[in-house]
C-alpha cells in the first residue's frame, strides 16, 4: 500500500518538506528535508496526531536544513542524511546566506546509497543521485520517490553550483528510470508531485535520455 505523505513549503525558498506515514491514522511520521519552520511542523505533526520517528535529508543545500536541528531537538528524531555533505550541516553557519534561519547539527546516522532505513513502519530505500549536488541521494517506499532536487515537474535541479554536474545528473536520473516503473511517484523537493513517467516522456530537460 503506497505511503501517505504531505507536502509543506517551507523558508523564503518555499522548499517541500514532506510528512510521510505508513496511513492516514498512522501513529508515526517521517519527515524528509524539514528546511525551516520546525514550530509550525510540529504543530502540523500534532494535528494528524503523529509524532516524529525520524528525519531524513536528500542533500546538504541550506534550504532543506534550516529546521533540521529544532526539529531534532524538539522531538528527539534521529537525522539521516549524506555522509559527503554532514559539513553543511554541522557547520550550517558557514554555507547558509546571512539570516536564513537555522542551526549547526550533527546527524545521527551517515548514508552513502544501497541504505535500507525502517520507521514508522516504513521501509525507505537510500538511492544515490549525485548531479546537483556530489552526495545527494533519494529516499524511495512502496512507490514513491523522495527526489530532493535531483528532478522536478519539467524541470531538473541546477549544476551551475559546486558540486553540480550535468552529465552527472542525467546519469542519475538514468539510474532511476532503470531502478523504478514509470508509475513512480515523485515528490521533489520544490514545486507539484511528478511521476517518472511524465519526466521522462516530457521533460524537456531530458531529451537526451529519450535520444
Amino acid at each position: 500500500m503506497a505511503v501517505v505523505a504531505d507536502s509543506f513549503a517551507l523558508g523564503p525558498l518555499r522548499t517541500n518538506c514532506y510528512v510521510v506515514r505508513a496511513s492516514r491514522d498512522a501513529s508515526e511520521a517521517v519527515v524528509v528535508d524539514p528546511g525551516a519552520d520546525a514550530a509550525d511542523l510540529r504543530l502540523e505533526l500534532a494535528r494528524m496526531g503523529a509524532t516524529c520517528a525520524g528525519i531524513l535529508i536528500t542533500h546538504g543545500h541550506f534550504d532543506h536544513l534550516g529546521g533540521v536541528a529544532d526539529l531534532a531537538e524538539g522531538t528527539g528524531a534521529e537525522v539521516w542524511m549524506p555522509e559527503g555533505e554532514r559539513d553543511l550541516l554541522e557547520r550550517f553557519p558557514d554555507f547558509a546566506p546571512a539570516g536564513f534561519p537555522g542551526r549547526a547539527y550533527t546527524p545521527d546516522h551517515l548514508v552513502s546509497g544501497g541504505e535500507t532505513i525502517e520507521l514508522a513502519g516504513i521501509a525507505f530505500e537510500c538511492i544515490a543521485i549525485p548531479g546537483h549536488s556530489p552526495a545527494h541521494v533519494a529516499y524511495h517506499a512502496d512507490g514513491s520517490l523522495f527526489s530532493g532536487d535531483l528532478l522536478f515537474a519539467g524541470s531538473v535541479g541546477r549544476v551551475d553550483i559546486p558540486g553540480g554536474d550535468w552529465d552527472t545528473l542525467l546519469d542519475s536520473v538514468r539510474t532511476l528510470a532503470d531502478r523504478f516503473p514509470p508509475e513512480t511517484t515523485v515528490y521533489p523537493g520544490h514545486g507539484p508531485a511528478t511521476t517518472l513517467g511524465e519526466e521522462l516522456a516530457r521533460n524537456p530537460f531530458l531529451a537526451e535520455l529519450r535520444a
